[in-house]
């Protein structure tokens, strides 16, 4: 085997998260290629058939921009029949593996029907998000982005989260008596920043969950908060460092946070709308 063979040769095993797991996923690829069969219209010529089974030009195509960068540096022909080689290589395993009932395997239907649960997933969000981040819609969100403020505010704080508002209060009378913030955080603090005394640097409004993000930016700084402060991770004493000013960003800049912005709220809304017609129960690990 060359060079080139050798090195893709590994990528399409790096690719594969487990052995069955690399079966299902080129089945899928069958089943696509079955339903592009359908059509059998051109530009999308047929490449090789093994068994009446064709394989199309697109398939080739849709191969390639999976390789990663560094398969990209040979010749198209050499990627070329590569390609077509291993999806005819990978169409005769599978169907041996078919022949000898690999597919009525249960830990396989498990594991299909695991693969297939997350590529279903995967294919309903993107078709959820298909036509969100038009330009016209970023730069309408980034106009209200502009209106909104005329310049961010970001502070820098510290917090304690622990578990319980009783808990809470016992550490904000032992701040009120002097103990020092930094050294109480990295000891009690079950929040992942304990081991940096709480610290959470700089941070906008928007970054944090809106019940820590209105406290935090009503207290002054060198203060901390004299009531704990509840959300969904527990309950915190915030103290604040500094506040500074920053300039609006511009359209370029504030492109990648638009569309986060855009995605996170319409897939919070289908999610939300999915749970409120579904009927949901939750138990503990011991199934109770």
């Amino acid at each position: 085997m060359n060079k080139f063979g050798s090195t893709l040769v590994k990528i399409v095993f790096r690719v594969q998260e487990i052995k069955f797991g690399f079966l299902f996923i080129i089945f899928l690829s069958v089943v696509a290629l079955q339903e592009v069969q359908a059509g059998d219209l051109n530009p999308n010529p047929v490449i090789a058939s093994v068994n009446n089974f064709k394989f199309y030009k697109s398939d080739i195509e849709h191969a390639r921009k999976r390789l990663p960068r560094e398969a990209q540096q040979y010749s198209d022909a050499a990627i070329y029949e590569h390609l077509r080689k291993n999806l005819i290589d990978t169409h005769l395993l599978i169907s041996a593996a078919r022949k000898e009932g690999f597919d009525k395997r249960t830990e396989i239907v498990n594991k299909v029907r695991r693969f297939e649960g997350r590529v279903l997933h995967q294919a309903y969000l993107d078709n959820q998000i298909t036509g969100l981040l038009i330009e016209e819609r970023l730069k309408e969100r980034y106009l209200i982005y502009l209106k909104s403020s005329s310049s961010t505010e970001e502070i820098r704080a510290r917090h304690i989260l622990l578990q319980t508002r009783e808990q809470a209060i016992e550490v904000i009378r032992e701040l009120k008596s002097g103990k020092d913030f930094d050294k109480l955080a990295r000891k009690i603090s079950t929040g992942p920043s304990a081991k940096l005394g709480g610290d959470l640097g700089y941070f906008t409004r928007e970054q944090m969950v809106s019940s820590f993000s209105d406290v935090a930016f009503s207290t002054s700084i060198g203060q901390f908060t004299s009531e704990p402060v509840k959300t969904e991770f527990g309950w915190h004493i915030i103290k604040v460092e500094d506040k500074r000013s920053l300039k609006q960003k511009s359209f370029e800049q504030m492109k990648t946070l638009l569309r986060e912005k855009i995605i996170n709220e319409h897939l919070n809304s289908v999610i939300s709308k999915l749970r409120k017609s579904a009927k949901i129960k939750v138990f503990g690990p011991d199934g109770k």
